[in-house]
């Protein structure tokens, strides 16, 4: 499929429909979902239009915090102040076995807010500091962990970004690539096969109501 990139934060407008896309994927950022900026709110709104159109959306850290937000889910910081900056383990649930039988024990994250999981949403998989690490609802799914973390956008976080190193329950940076050797391919191998079936995976909410 083509890219249709595009960047609110810089003033890029949004497509009305996504009659025309295959999908639509907001990553992570810097931001907050909380942020007051007219950009992070007209991103958060426009989500109504995947959500509406029941076009397959995938939120990825900022990116799911924002889906969240429009499903009325609390966005906030961990109770105690901890972060997760590095890899983590995580545990799919019954219902994230059933999108993708086999998930990596650990996965790389680079943030310091959660979200409730959503009214509706089903659980795929919960961790210890953060309880959602990843939810779906019909054709949309949040993701809290980063499975698209590069080597290079590694090395660029961990430099520019090294303040929040500093931050309760972040790894030292240099587990961060000693982890990456060893949890890298699984986590690279559950996103194929997430992405493989992303466009046309049946809703988990249909898949209970045919079981019924």
């Amino acid at each position: 499929h083509p890219l249709d990139i595009r960047r609110p934060r810089f003033g890029d407008g949004l497509p009305e429909t996504l009659s025309d896309h295959a999908g639509a994927v907001i990553f992570g950022g810097p931001m907050s979902a909380n942020d007051p900026d007219e950009f992070i709110r007209r991103e958060i709104d426009w989500i109504s239009v995947p959500l509406r159109e029941q076009r397959p959306f995938l939120g990825i850290c900022l990116g799911a915090q924002m889906l969240a937000r429009q499903l009325g889910a609390r966005v906030a910081p961990h109770p105690e102040g901890r972060a997760q900056i590095g890899y983590y383990p995580i545990r799919p649930t019954a219902a994230g076995l059933e999108v993708c039988p086999h998930w990596p024990d650990h996965v790389y994250h680079w943030h310091r807010e959660g979200f409730e999981l959503p009214s509706g949403a089903e659980l795929l998989a919960e961790g210890s500091d953060f309880p959602v690490e990843a939810f779906q609802l019909d054709h949309a799914f949040g993701l809290q962990f980063h499975p698209d973390v590069t080597y290079a956008m590694m090395h660029r976080w961990t430099t520019r970004g090294d303040a929040r190193l500093e931050l309760p329950g972040a790894r030292p940076r240099h587990y961060h690539f000693a982890d990456r050797a060893v949890h890298d391919v699984s986590e690279r191998a559950w996103l194929k096969q997430f992405i493989e079936g992303w466009l046309t995976r049946v809703p988990f909410s249909v898949m209970s109501e045919a079981a019924e």
